[in-house]
């Protein structure tokens, strides 16, 4: 388990001293302090928790581990951080335009992941190298400039605790301590983003794949119960619900394993049980090692393939490791994961470094037997003590061989923020020595023994501190110490071999704009197995398809819910609505309840069939009552033409003719002059067809009275009284016309809200009450002349002409009706066909029943158009 704590001690010329490391040495028989250490003019020493773990053959596996109750478990991969340290070293020693004239040493402590050991090797690199004596130091030649460490925040802040008395800087490459009361005025500078920056974009990568239904697994200690109380929050106000909340607890010694092992079969359980295919892990660097025990905690083989159907999202904290036992364990799972990570890049020259590595030549490299043991499987002989074992090291091991959770020759983004943080320090050094005034007073001050105190301004230039690493990476911090570097993506690929590559799919840039600041390339990701490369789901309930909304079930998180249809008239037109809504006006929902569709432009119309038949029609009766009036006119002089009064025939021809001309204003787009027309013309032409039927009734009723002995009705017959008839009831019609156009005429109007699917242009009536009121007189002159013909049907003629305008009037009261619930039972241009029906059937009744007995007797009949035949009573 690396935790690489790197300490730089004071500079000093080279011609004052060597560094004696090689004699600093505490050892324990339990706890051995294993060192790494190189002399130079400035030195650089560090803790690391290479191992630290008491490994227990209780473990529940196929292939138990190797070691002993006694022995310590290695993670092999944690070799690298020290690596990179040297290979830094190595690279500014190199290089003479950082610190010239001068080299950099190095001395690294194990820290055994102890609190205890973590303290002691601090104080240790506090006092004198050559004896443990706290606080006091009597070795002017190596004082403790800075510390770099370490990966997890708990080691870092039990440094933190004894370098703040000294106002020595700390660089942490992990995640930065949780600061309390207790632990508050702590200064870090720290190599990793703030944590912040990757919740955020953990937040950016489940929305855009539209994962809504989590599960989350933490850590426990103060850093995951941070985590729940303040990352979780914020999801779940962007709309993201979690399955399960799962805590971990942290690697412990074999006293607790067995109940480690209960509570990795409950997670593991939780993980099996959900419908969260989308698994956000938040732990410590070795958290990974843990996780690899869960295919194994249960019995049921279909569970433990389906833990291959998950995609584990890590934080940058964790890395893809194995403890040295977990050599040949399947890793199947972890395929397709996506992991944040420190932005990192291969420095030029590392990978030739690293396969340079071997145990032949350590350099006081304590560190490089138990890797290559644990690596390689083997033991060397001075270690085996006297026992007989297979597999001896034999140095000549390759270490491109190992697998990638073994051993990576890449630089890893904890190495890489490593070897950052050296030669942060190191330009730091830099430009501290470079200050003349500060140069003099410092070669002054090494010489003396108070010397360490000096070594507080190294923050000043720290803080300042920017460049370009090898690697073409500008590295520099912000006003509150932290470095201003962005976030990768990476996607694991599992190979066949059980060793993996790293994919870089995305990037989050702490610097970019809030819509750039997350990017993310889809097509590049790989999946795990079991989903055929399709982009899994992760959701409670299947996306509500438009054309309904969702409904939280009660009792569940809002991420479960129901899909209901959109109401009537309602529409959804996106995912996951939480209600439908209303199209606008001139649009109405599809079938589907989608999408809004634009309405269509109604009204009748010429083109269509429902308007040319009507027309036609139209023209057709005119035509015919033309051809009547015609005939009318040419057979003016016989007597059955005389009998019925002339010129109300012709005025009645006439009214029915402009009748059926008067249909055509109501078809065709309206306009104003149209809709004035239209229903006033059309009022005061039919009052006076009518009036012209009510004053033949009548005539016939006189003309039958005069007939009689001492009958005075002969002085009210004549043209006085039918045109006072005709006249006095159109004028009244027409003041109902002129009332209406005057108050509230009619104008051209647009109803959108009648017909679902359909804008109707319209001619408005103004005011309904006139339009009744004029429908209504034209009623009561016709419901009269029913009555006065219906009365005078049986006269005692031979051609009763009151018979057949009492049909007409039947006709026509039957034909308006049926108008007024039509009409009202309709809408749009079929409204307006029902009003054109009605005049038009009611003309033609008008025109049929009285007119058509006479053109029969005047065309096919002339025998029967006689005085006598007229006179004679039936």
């Amino acid at each position: 388990m690396a935790d690489l704590v790197v300490l730089l001690l004071a500079m000093f010329p080279n011609k004052i001293c060597k560094a004696h490391v090689a004699k600093c040495r505490v050892q324990d028989p339990h706890h051995p302090v294993h060192t790494y250490h190189h002399s130079g003019d400035f030195i650089i020493g560090g803790i690391v928790t290479h191992g630290g773990y008491y490994s227990s053959q209780t473990a529940f596996t196929e292939d138990p581990p190797p070691a002993s109750p006694e022995e310590l478990l290695v993670v092999p991969k944690a070799y690298q951080h020290i690596l990179a340290l040297v290979f830094a070293i190595k690279e500014i020693n190199e290089n003479p335009h950082i610190l010239p004239n001068h080299t950099l040493g190095f001395h690294i402590y194990d820290s055994n992941d102890n609190a205890k050991k973590t303290y002691h090797t601090t104080m240790l690199l506090l006092s004198t190298l050559e004896k443990f004596v706290p606080n006091y130091i009597c070795d002017i030649q190596n004082n403790l400039t800075a510390v770099i460490g370490g990966l997890d925040s708990e080691i870092s802040l039990h440094v933190a605790t004894i370098l703040h008395i000294h106002k020595i800087p700390q660089l942490t490459y992990g995640p930065a301590p949780v600061v309390n009361d207790k632990t508050s005025g702590l200064f870090f500078y720290q190599m990793a983003p703030q944590e912040r920056h990757q919740f955020a974009g953990i937040l950016s990568l489940l929305l855009h794949f539209r994962w809504t239904w989590i599960g989350v697994v933490v850590v426990d200690n103060d850093n995951g119960e941070r985590f729940v109380q303040t990352v979780l929050p914020m999801f779940t106000k962007s709309g993201i619900c979690f399955a399960f909340l799962e805590r971990f607890p942290k690697y412990s010694y074999a006293s607790e394993s067995y109940d480690m092992l209960q509570q990795g079969a409950k997670i593991h359980d939780s993980i099996m049980g959900s419908k969260a295919n989308a698994v956000v892990v938040y732990g410590e660097s070795y958290s990974m090692v843990l996780f690899r025990w869960l295919p194994f905690l249960s019995g049921q083989e279909q569970m433990t393939l389906n833990m291959n159907g998950k995609v584990w999202i890590t934080t940058a904290q964790i890395e893809f490791t194995s403890f040295a036992f977990q050599r040949n364990w399947n890793s199947e799972m972890f395929h397709g994961s996506i992991s944040f990570t420190i932005h990192f890049n291969d420095p030029e020259g590392f990978n030739l470094y690293v396969k340079s590595r071997n145990p032949s030549i350590t350099d006081g490299d304590s560190f490089i037997k138990h890797f290559w043991e644990q690596a390689f499987g083997c033991k060397f002989p001075d270690s085996m003590a006297g026992k007989v074992e297979e597999n001896v090291c034999t140095g000549e091991e390759k270490v491109e061989s190992l697998p990638a959770d073994f051993f990576e020759k890449s630089m890893t983004s904890h190495s890489y923020s490593i070897y950052n943080a050296v030669y942060a320090v190191a330009h730091a050094l830099h430009e501290m020595s470079s200050v003349k005034h500060e140069q003099r007073a410092m070669v002054h001050q090494m010489r003396q023994r108070n010397q360490n105190h000096k070594f507080w301004k190294l923050h000043q230039f720290l803080r300042s501190v920017s460049f370009n690493n090898t690697a073409e990476d500008e590295i520099s911090f912000n006003p509150d110490g932290e470095v201003l570097f962005g976030l990768d993506v990476i996607n694991y690929v599992i190979l066949s071999n059980q060793s993996f590559q790293r994919v870089r799919v995305g990037r989050m840039d702490p610097q970019g704009s809030p819509g750039q600041a997350f990017t993310i390339d889809d097509d590049v990701i790989i999946w795990p197995s079991l989903f055929n490369q399709a982009q899994p789901l992760s959701v409670c309930t299947e996306s509500c398809k438009p054309g309904s909304y969702k409904k939280v079930m009660e009792g569940e998180p809002f991420c479960c819910y129901d899909c209901i249809p959109c109401p009537e008239g309602k529409m959804s037109n996106k995912e996951d609505m939480g209600d439908c809504n209303k199209c606008l006006a001139e649009n109405y929902p599809s079938k589907r309840q989608d999408t809004c569709i634009p309405k269509d432009i109604s009204f009748l119309t010429y083109e269509e069939p429902l308007g040319i038949s009507l027309a036609f029609l139209a023209l057709s009766f005119g035509l015919i009552t033309a051809l009547v009036l015609g005939i009318i006119l040419k057979n003016r002089n016989t007597p059955i033409v005389k009998a019925n009064n002339r010129n109300l025939t012709y005025t009645l021809l006439i009214s029915l003719l402009l009748c059926f001309l008067c249909a055509l204003l109501f078809i065709g787009q309206p306009k104003t002059v149209t809709c004035l027309l239209r229903q006033t013309a059309f009022g005061i032409i039919f009052s006076v067809a009518v009036s012209c039927v009510l004053a033949k009734t009548i005539t016939v009723v006189l003309a039958f009275m005069a007939t009689k002995p001492g009958s005075r009705m002969k002085k009210y017959m004549g043209k006085r009284l039918t045109n006072s008839i005709v006249l006095s009831c159109s004028l009244i019609q027409a003041g109902i016309c002129a009332v209406w156009l005057a108050t509230s005429p009619p104008f051209p109007d647009v109803d959108m809200h009648s017909l679902t699917e359909e804008i109707i242009l319209e001619c408005n009536e103004g005011s309904v009450i006139m339009f009744y009121s004029a429908l209504g007189y034209m009623g009561f002159l016709a419901a009269v002349s029913f009555t006065v013909a219906f009365l005078a049907r049986k006269l005692p003629d031979s051609f009763n002409e009151a018979k057949f305008i009492t049909f007409s009037m039947l006709v026509f009261c039957s034909v308006w009706l049926s108008f007024v619930p039509s009409y009202l039972s309709t809408k749009g241009k079929y409204m307006v066909a029902v009003e054109i029906f009605c005049i038009l059937a009611s003309s033609a009744g008008l025109l049929g029943c009285i007119f058509s007995p006479i053109c029969y007797i005047v065309v096919l009949r002339p025998d029967l158009n006689n005085r006598e035949m007229l006179t004679r009573r039936a």
